[in-house]
């Protein structure tokens, strides 16, 4: 038997798959161009090496500025504003060391690898404070430690709820705390076996009587069998008071950051969709929620297209899947999601403002900014708008990797990097809005 010894340089010098160009903007929107699904030996996969920011920052449209509000932190992924104006930033690192099914998923592991920061994740909630409000965030305390894998932030009626990787929980939370009192109470237990997906996003009702916890997929498409995907790939709407919870909506693969419309009950996603079917498919996507939805994970893609790798297939499942409303491009890796206003100022103050991780599996990397996609009649309209760049370089190096996006009633966006580890903060034209 010839025994096969792979180097990450040779994997990517094999890639069978293909290799992609950045997605045109018939890749984008509400009617996106599907190409060819493409199945090889190993997906393209391809990511920078990470560099510091040094002097430099991203790049941010001309009037705006960007500012790191806090550095040194431990794998910050979520932030909340809180009503006196600090911010509390969810940092940890999931996950468990789940046993690699096939070589692609080793050789995929350490690809991914190096594109991450080497700091091991807080479990903890750090808050951050600007007092004089003169954009300098001076104070930092932990507010929260021992916490597992934290990701999810929502604050309610004077309970701050946190997803854990494992658990929904809660603290007793007065405006100006700036420690918890004591360890939290549980609301719920999460699904977390394996947890090949671990982030749990979080978002809460406007009435504040519910939760909605977004769970994604143990596998890409379902290669550890639909036995490990019970209670995954789906949101959870949980009662606050009670932990009581059901299935609000199914077939989202991975949805890894939840919102509500402002002025509406309307819960919005974005999701990471499937891998292995080429560079430019599937599109994440960013999408209104129904309840009782089903969005086709993993039977089929944006809608009725169906995944030919999945066992049994099941046309009745496919013929209920809901096509998303707006989609972002191929494997650009969405992790935030958080609705503008009038003080983002401009072409700004409508919309939703999305953090792009960026891809690992396209030979031609994708993502790796935070994009603002318009909205008009409280729909998605037109194409996506770059709004900080810069995370990967021109050089091929990678300075920062958006997570987290929350919008500063007072009129600013903050960024989480958790390659960098830096909290950013970005304020508009002093004449907006």
């Amino acid at each position: 038997m010839t025994r096969l010894a792979l180097s990450s340089a040779t994997c990517l010098s094999i890639l069978l798959a293909g290799c992609g160009d950045e997605p045109a903007a018939s890749r984008y929107g509400a009617n996106p161009t599907l190409p060819t699904q493409q199945r090889g030996l190993l997906p393209s996969m391809k990511i920078a090496d990470p560099a510091g920011w040094g002097k430099d920052r991203p790049t941010v449209p001309r009037g705006y500025a960007i500012t790191a509000i806090a550095t040194g932190l431990k794998v910050p992924r979520q932030t909340l504003v809180l009503p006196n104006g600090d911010i509390l930033v969810a940092e940890g690192k999931g996950g468990a060391d789940a046993p690699k099914l096939r070589p692609k998923d080793f050789i995929a592991g350490i690809i991914k690898a190096k594109g991450t920061t080497s700091v091991k994740g807080g479990d903890r909630l750090t808050l951050l404070r600007d007092a004089d409000r003169d954009g300098v965030y001076e104070g930092r305390t932990v507010f929260a430690e021992n916490l597992n894998a934290p990701y999810g932030l929502a604050l309610v009626d004077g309970a701050l709820y946190v997803a854990n990787q494992d658990a929904l929980v809660r603290f007793a939370y007065r405006d100006g705390q700036t420690r918890a009192d004591g360890p939290p109470e549980k609301v719920t237990d999460l699904p977390a076996a394996i947890n090949h997906h671990w982030t749990k996003s979080l978002t809460a009702s406007p009435d504040g009587r519910f939760l909605y916890v977004g769970i994604g997929s143990n596998s890409n498409i379902t290669e550890r069998g639909m036995a490990a995907e019970v209670d995954r790939a789906m949101i959870w709407q949980v009662d606050a008071a009670t932990g009581a919870h059901r299935p609000f909506a199914t077939g989202v693969r991975n949805p890894t950051a939840l919102t509500i419309r402002p002025g509406t009950d309307q819960l919005w996603a974005v999701a990471n969709e499937r891998d292995e079917l080429g560079p430019d498919l599937v599109p994440d996507y960013l999408t209104s929620i129904r309840d009782g939805g089903f969005y086709g994970w993993p039977y089929s893609y944006w809608g009725q297209t169906v995944d030919p790798r999945v066992r049994p297939q099941k046309p009745d499942m496919v013929a209920r899947a809901i096509r998303p409303d707006y989609a972002l491009g191929a494997h650009v890796a969405a992790l935030g999601v958080a609705f503008s206003g009038a003080a983002m100022g401009g072409r700004f103050g409508d919309g939703v403002f999305v953090g792009e991780h960026g891809s690992w599996n396209r030979d031609a990397p994708s993502g790796y900014k935070v994009v603002f996609v318009p909205f008009r009649g409280g729909r998605p309209a037109g194409q996506p708008i770059d709004f900080a760049t810069g995370f990967m370089g021109a050089d091929g190096k990678t300075r920062g990797r958006p997570v987290g996006v929350t919008l500063d009633p007072r009129g600013a966006l903050i960024i989480a990097d958790d390659l960098s580890n830096t909290v950013w903060r970005v304020t508009p034209p002093r004449d907006a809005g």
